[in-house]
Order: C-alpha cells, then structure tokens, then sequence
C-alpha cells in the first residue's frame, strides 16, 4: 500500500481527481450544447444531474471503508472535495427542475415540493447537505469544535436514505427498480460497515468504574 498511497499524495492527485470529478457535469454541457441528450434533453439533464449526486454520494461515504480495508489512508484528503462535488450536483439537479421544469416559477416550485411527496424528501436532502457543504472547511471545523462537527456531519446518512427513497419513488412511476436496488445494496453495504465498527468501538470501550467497586 505504500506505492498506492504515495501516487495518492502526489501534487498532481488532487488536481486529477477534481477533473474527473468535473467530467460528467463537462459532458452533459456538452451534450446541452451541441443538442445531443435525446427526445427529451430537460428531463435528461434533470435525471442525470440527480443520478450523479446519488453516486458522488456514495463514494463519499466510501472513502473512509475504502481507507480503511485497504490500508490507503490517503484517500482521506479528497473526501472533502467530493462532498463537495456531491453537493454541486445536487445544486445543478435542482436548478435543472427549477429552471426546465417549473421555469423559475418560485410560487409553483413551491406548491410543488409540498405536493410531491418525492420531490419534498429530495429537497430535504439538499437542505441537510447544504450545512453540510458551508462547514466542510477548516475554519468552520475550527469555530465549531470538533465534535459538534462531527456530530453535523453524521446527517449525512439521513441524507443518503432519503436520495434513495427520492429515486426510488422517482422511479417507481415506470416500475423500474433494477437501478434503484443497485444504489441500496451499495448504502446497505456502506452503512453496514460503519455499524460493525460502531460496535466494535463499543466493546473495546472500558467498563465504568463504579464508586466502592475497587474496593469490594
């Protein structure tokens, strides 16, 4: 692991991993620009910027059993980076429904998150990530303290749970659930590590102390 975690702390790594990260928002200019996203391009657009935030989302919440099974601590200085790109793909997903969808119509938007239950879980979601992505630098750590941020930062599990619970319902309206059981065995997997380790902390915990038991 030591090769491996040397490339990841290369100068260049970083600047890599943002450009990869760029290239399907590149891609779907792209194709917006030269008219090639299909029949229908707003609802491409909307879908595929919703599908990206649900997949940056999740290698999020990988980095850390990633690092930790294989041993590539390194890993750990671009999770802030794509929590922030998870959070610019939710930005770009809901401009795509403000704007193709509702046409910028505030009064309607609104209407129309409180009478989808769909849209309103997934709007939740992005109210919950937006903390999340103004404290994800180190002057907020800072100012917070450590363990309050933390404590912030573990929303993002109820986030996860309710972008899959967005698409699935957005989904379930053409009973296509093949994708959908994808993204949930993925977040099943990932949620399952972090409880297995939650408990294992739990148990390597010491026993308090009660008062008179030492002398018993």
């Amino acid at each position: 692991m030591r090769a491996a975690n040397a490339a990841l702390m290369h100068p260049a790594a970083k600047p890599l991993v943002f450009v990869l990260a760029l290239l399907p928002f590149a891609w779907l200019f792209y194709g917006a620009f030269t008219n090639n996203l299909g029949a229908n391009p707003a609802e491409h657009l909307i879908r595929a910027t919703g599908d990206w935030t649900l997949r940056f989302l999740c290698i999020v919440l990988a980095v850390t059993p990633l690092r930790m099974v294989s041993g590539t601590l390194a890993l750990a200085r671009f999770r802030r980076m794509l929590g922030l790109f998870t959070y610019f793909y939710g930005v770009i997903h809901l401009l795509s429904y403000s704007w193709f969808d509702m046409g910028f119509d505030v009064p309607e938007i609104i209407k129309d998150i409180i009478k989808r239950p769909f849209i309103l879980v997934g709007f939740s979601a992005f109210l919950l990530l937006t903390p999340l992505a103004a404290t994800s630098f180190n002057a907020a750590i800072k100012k917070m303290g450590a363990r309050r941020w933390q404590t912030l930062h573990k929303l993002v599990y109820l986030i996860a749970g309710l972008g899959l619970l967005h698409f699935f319902w957005m989904r379930s309206g053409k009973n296509d659930f093949a994708e959908v059981a994808v993204y949930a065995v993925i977040l099943a997997v990932l949620m399952g590590w972090r409880a297995r380790q939650h408990m294992k902390k739990k148990r390597l915990q010491p026993m308090p102390v009660v008062p008179g038991q030492l002398s018993k």
